[in-house]
């Protein structure tokens, strides 16, 4: 098998080329329009720090979104109106960004959304938090709930997490170009991949993936929904890897639901 092929996205996706410069602009005209502060920091690399997106009333609660880029490319400034949906509907919603790879490995990097999530709901500190990413941020964020990455004091306020394709699995990649840059070993993939470990039992976990991505991100899916009691999984029919998660553009879709209704 093509390892590389199977985790190759944009090949199989019509136009796109297109969805950078689209996300990049459609991100711009949301801050410009938004309430809240941009450029944060949590730490003094200048990738620690993060966007906060305020409601016009109190917030409700807070959502922590984590981008992806298989660790190694983008940063938050390309994702700011996935924020529209939950602001709307009167949450607040941080976008941090992470040191890359080469720079630094996946270890560094779990640690860097720990920092940032404990940051973050230090400046949001009313109500629950609920924590989503898409595909290497999914991976992320399911790894706030594995023992060793709680992000300390705001750990107990975790009410859902929300893994959109993520990459829960990360031994395939070992197969693949990726590992290098990625400093991924056989020790460390394992250490790092979520669907091995045991997360907290006390928050509902969301897998989220879109019916027309790649096999292998399916599977991914699929292999966390099943490895951690209790946890759902939805299967988006229609959504590939880079439109899966625009539902959270909107405050009543089935996405934007799956984070806050019920909270």
């Amino acid at each position: 098998m093509d390892w590389d092929d199977a985790y190759a996205n944009a090949p199989y996706i019509p136009s796109a080329e297109a969805y950078p410069p689209r996300w990049a602009a459609e991100a711009a005209a949301f801050r410009a329009r938004a309430r809240g502060q941009t450029g944060q920091s949590y730490g003094p690399h200048p990738r620690q720090g993060f966007d906060l997106f305020l409601p016009e009333a109190e917030p409700s609660g807070l959502v922590v979104f984590v981008h992806g880029g298989y660790w190694m490319k983008f940063d938050r400034s390309l994702w700011s109106h996935l924020a529209a949906g939950a602001v709307a509907r009167g949450w607040a919603v941080a976008m941090p960004s992470y040191r890359l790879a080469p720079e630094v490995a996946i270890p560094d990097i779990t640690a860097d959304i720990r920092a940032a999530v404990e940051a973050i709901a230090s400046r949001v500190p009313g109500g629950p938090l609920v924590l989503a990413g898409h595909s290497a941020g999914g991976h992320l964020v399911a790894r706030m709930l594995c023992g060793d990455t709680a992000p300390g004091a705001s750990a107990d306020r975790i009410a859902r997490v929300v893994p959109i394709s993520p990459v829960s699995d990360l031994r395939p990649l070992l197969s693949t170009q990726m590992a290098g840059p990625l400093h991924l070993d056989a020790a460390t993939a394992a250490a790092e991949s979520p669907a091995l470990m045991t997360p907290r039992a006390d928050v509902p976990v969301h897998v989220w993936v879109g019916g027309d991505e790649r096999p292998v991100f399916v599977d991914q899916a699929r292999w966390l929904a099943e490895a951690w009691p209790g946890a759902a999984l939805t299967v988006d029919e229609g959504r590939h890897h880079f439109d899966v998660i625009e539902g959270l553009t909107r405050p009543d879709s089935p996405l934007t639901g799956a984070l806050l209704d019920g909270l």
